[in-house]
């Protein structure tokens, strides 16, 4: 039988390859199925560091050496931050791979994992609100993969001066809500801690995907750029915020509005600042825009109760 040749094209060479557009959508779908991965091994680490934090020493923003040392002679948190980091290597493929709004919703549904691996894994009763939850996450990927436009590259251009307004506005929202000193009282500090860091972490995924265009198309030489450091700093300043609000505050809340902020803050930037594609049709954009939502509520509702984790620390 003969081979189909209309989907190849000829270059100047003479030799057959794929087209553009057939080359952006394997690229987009490998982007999709790192992000799930990525999406797994997240919430593996980040159960693993909670059951760590609670068994290390209180974590102190004055004191970030002694704090960070404390962190990682506790075998649980070491683990999962080596898992994390795994999870980072994923995140950086699949954003140079796939939009940053595409990206970040996938991995929002990872509330799903999180649940499944709790109960599992960490001895975690599950309730019907959390598979609720579980629920309006495959209806809203359905959705999301059913609307995507057939040309979804990386989309790694952006406009500088939006790219400055996004990154300093929420750069210095989250240091601030970190540092604030009306916090140290708050009853509902570990919550605002969670939610400064996942600002943070969604600041230092924006850089991260202006980084991965630079580096594709100069080399090595384009990570000499204002934007790693910006993910530099806002990844630090997480990690410390993050670790301290797992100790101070309740797991479900800190880590749900952790990962809540961190996705918001992403698909935003992605959006706004890379010019992310939406569907061309009325519906298409409706329906894109509810899976979104769909993704990102399902994310409030899926927590699965971390108390189990607790206890074994």
């Amino acid at each position: 039988m003969r081979a189909d040749s209309s989907k190849y094209s000829v270059n100047a060479a003479g030799r057959r390859s794929l087209p553009h557009h057939h080359l952006d959508q394997l690229s987009l779908q490998l982007g999709i199925l790192l992000s799930l991965v990525c999406a797994l091994a997240t919430n593996l680490g980040f159960l693993l560091k909670h059951r760590g934090a609670c068994a290390a020493p209180a974590v102190s923003l004055r004191h970030p050496i002694a704090s960070a040392a404390g962190l990682f002679r506790s075998k649980w948190f070491t683990i999962g931050l080596l898992v994390a980091i795994v999870a980072w290597i994923l995140h950086v493929a699949a954003l140079a791979l796939a939009p940053l709004s595409i990206v970040q919703a996938v991995i929002s549904g990872g509330l799903v994992f999180l649940t499944v691996i709790a109960e599992r894994w960490f001895g975690a009763n599950v309730g019907l609100r959390q598979w609720a939850g579980v629920g309006l996450t495959a209806l809203g990927l359905v959705l999301l993969a059913v609307t995507l436009p057939s040309g979804g590259g990386a989309h790694s251009s952006y406009s500088l001066a939006g790219m400055i307004a996004f990154e300093s506005a929420l750069l210095v929202v989250g240091t601030f809500l970190v540092l604030s000193p009306q916090l140290g009282s708050h009853e509902h500090h570990g919550v605002m801690l969670g939610t400064a860091a996942g600002i943070l972490f969604g600041v230092s995924d924006v850089a991260i995907k202006a980084l991965t265009g630079s580096v594709g198309a100069s080399g090595l030489a384009g990570l000499l750029s204002p934007w790693l450091v910006t993910c530099i700093l806002a990844s630090v300043i997480a990690f410390f915020a993050s670790a301290r609000g797992l100790q101070k505050g309740e797991a479900v809340p800190v880590i749900t509005l952790t990962s809540a902020a961190a996705n918001v803050t992403a698909i935003s930037g992605g959006i706004l600042v890379f010019g992310d594609p939406m569907p061309g049709d009325p519906l298409g954009i409706v329906l894109q825009s509810f899976a979104f939502v769909l993704v990102i509520v399902a994310a409030a509702l899926t927590p699965a109760p971390l108390r189990a984790a607790r206890t074994a620390a």
